[in-house]
This record gives structure tokens, sequence and C-alpha cells, in this order.
């Protein structure tokens, strides 16, 4: 039996692969200002990645002297003595990661909470007011948070790391050495510049930054996704649940990691609330704590030549840190399903 119709009228769908016709790519002619503006584009992207670039050849170079001296135990040792080659970034890291911790994990519930009732819950006229507060508390300088937390929030904080210390001591992280569960007589000065205390100021400076990525994510939410739930008599909160929060989740990922990576190199609040100590000290309640980005303003101004090629090191391990933070989420922000459009 013969065919009913020939090879070349098969539909493309029957065909073998190889057999299919490539697709057509759309061709428009471009004008000069289209030109232009992508080689505007391509040159700024070139540009920001040789800058870089650049920063971590610098540091690279620059820690050299101090990372060939130290090696390896440059990551291991808590003491910071470049003077005497007795020199590391394990106790500055450790602080740098808990302060971070301590201020994500404040951030993200408040940064998600704000972020839905901006664009899910507020009248459409506070909506607008709500979103310029936000905006403004990025702009605020670290330097007014810093004071703020030293001269005023400090003071009032000592009774929930007293609370916390008495009721989640047994917990590592939260004991505090040298005192007692319920102890009155237990002095407040083991409780002030504390890890706790520096992650809720950073955890401040973050959130409007979370909230922005998370705010735009949730409202480009498929208004048919939304109105469907309503129609299956979803209440608010269960079309937040059912829509809002699956599609905007890789947003709230992308969002808390940018947080992460603000929070990892904060330095001037940290440094004006912290007591420096180079131990590794896990406990977030107690006084005493460190990071890099501090110990690097510390000891800027009075280091030696080798004990600048040791801070050099420092700030290069940082740099990779918060690089390789970053990077993550801007890789988790692009798979996310931000910008899909509703079929409905």
């Amino acid at each position: 039996m013969t065919s009913a119709y020939a090879e070349s009228d098969r539909p493309d769908s029957d065909r073998p692969d190889s057999d299919r016709p490539a697709p057509r790519r759309p061709y428009g002619a471009r004008g000069l200002g289209d030109r232009i503006f992508r080689y505007q584009l391509t040159a700024s992207g070139v540009v920001v990645l040789a800058i870089m670039a650049a920063v971590g050849l610098f540091l690279l170079l620059r820690a050299g002297q101090a990372l060939g001296a130290r090696g390896f135990s440059f990551l291991t040792t808590a003491a910071w003595q470049p003077d005497v080659h007795n020199f590391g970034i394990a106790a500055v890291l450790t602080g740098t990661l808990l302060i971070a911790v301590v201020a994500v994990t404040i951030s993200v519930p408040l940064a998600v909470g704000t972020a839905l009732f901006i664009s899910d819950v507020a009248p459409r006229r506070l909506r607008r007011t709500l979103m310029t507060m936000v905006d403004l508390m990025a702009a605020v300088p670290s330097v007014v948070y810093g004071l703020w937390g030293l001269f005023f929030l400090q003071q009032h904080v000592i009774g929930l790391s007293r609370w916390l210390s008495d009721w989640f001591g047994w917990i590592p992280l939260f004991a505090v050495d040298g005192t007692q569960p319920g102890d009155p007589l237990a002095s407040e000065s083991v409780y002030t510049a504390s890890t706790f205390v520096a992650g809720i100021v950073v955890a401040l400076m973050v959130a409007p930054i979370q909230c922005s990525v998370m705010r735009e994510v949730f409202a480009q939410a498929p208004a048919g996704e939304r109105e469907g739930a309503y129609a299956l008599g979803a209440t608010r909160w269960g079309m937040i649940r059912a829509v809002v929060l699956p599609y905007g989740k890789g947003g709230i990922i992308g969002g808390t990691m940018l947080g992460l990576g603000r929070a990892l190199g904060e330095t001037i609040a940290v440094y004006l609330i912290i007591s420096p100590v180079f131990t590794i000290q896990p406990h977030i309640l107690q006084t005493g704590s460190n990071s890099v980005s501090s110990l690097i303003a510390l000891h800027y101004g009075d280091s030696s030549e080798f004990g600048m090629s040791a801070l050099m090191a420092a700030g290069l391990a940082l740099f990779l840190l918060t690089l390789a933070v970053n990077f993550t989420a801007s890789t988790v922000v692009a798979r996310s399903r931000s910008g899909a459009q509703s079929e409905a």
C-alpha cells in the first residue's frame, strides 16, 4: 500500500529529527542606536567583571607574603599576631559567620512578612508609602545603625539575652560563661558587646534589601492563579500559601542570600558594637566577638608591612566568601519563576 502523501508533505511531528528543518531565527535590521546600546551593555558587563577580577588580583598579590609564610594554617589559627608570624582567621571568620547567621535568622521572617503585607494585604494607598519607607531604610548609613545599636538597643536587649541564657543555656550556642540560670546578681556586662546584639543590628540593615527582592517577586505572582485560588474557596492566607509563596520561593532564597552577603561584609556597625576577641567564641549571648571586616578596620592604621599583608589575606578570604554567596544568590533568583505570566 502506497503512502497517502509524499515524504516531503509529512508534518514536522512525524519526521525524524535529522529531517526537520532548522528553526528560523527572527531577524530585524538593527539601527545605529540599537547597536550603540548593545555595545554599551556589553562594555558595562566587561568592565564590571574586569573590576572584580582586578580587586581579587590586587588582594591576592598583596596577601602573597602572609599566605606564603602561614600557608594552610592561616585558616586554622585563631590568634592575630602577625609581627611574630602567629596569625589566622579562624576566630574572626567564626565570628563573621555567627553574626551573619543571627542576622539572617532575624531578618528573613521580618522581610517575608513585610513583603507579603505590602504585596497582598496592604491597601493600595498605603502600599506606595510602605515601599518608600522600606527603600529609605536601605539607604540609611551603617554608622547610624551602629550608633543606635550601641547607645540604645544594647541596653534594652540585655533582658532578652538574660532570659535566653536562663532558659536555653543548656544549648551551647546560648550558654554564657560565669553565670548561673536565674542568678539575679549576674553582671549585665557579660551580655553586652555580643554577637547577638551585633546580629540584631545587622538584621535591621539587611531586612530592607531582602524585603525589596521578595516584594518584587511576590508582586509578579500570576493574577490568574490568584483568582483561581479564590474561586476555589481559598482564604487570603490559603491563596498566599498555595500561590504566592511557591511562586516566590526563588525570590525568598535569593533575597536571603543577598542579605547574607551584605551581613558578611558589614564593617562599621559591627565594629562599633562588638568587643574584639581573638579566640573562637561560639556563645552568641556572651560579650566578645569579632569579624573579618572589623579586624581590618581595627588594625589597618597601625599595621607593619607584613601586618598589612596579613590584613589583605583576611580581606581576600572575605572577598571570596562574599563572592560565592552573591553568585549563588544570583543563580537562584535567575532560576526562579519570576516574570512568568498567567495564561488565564
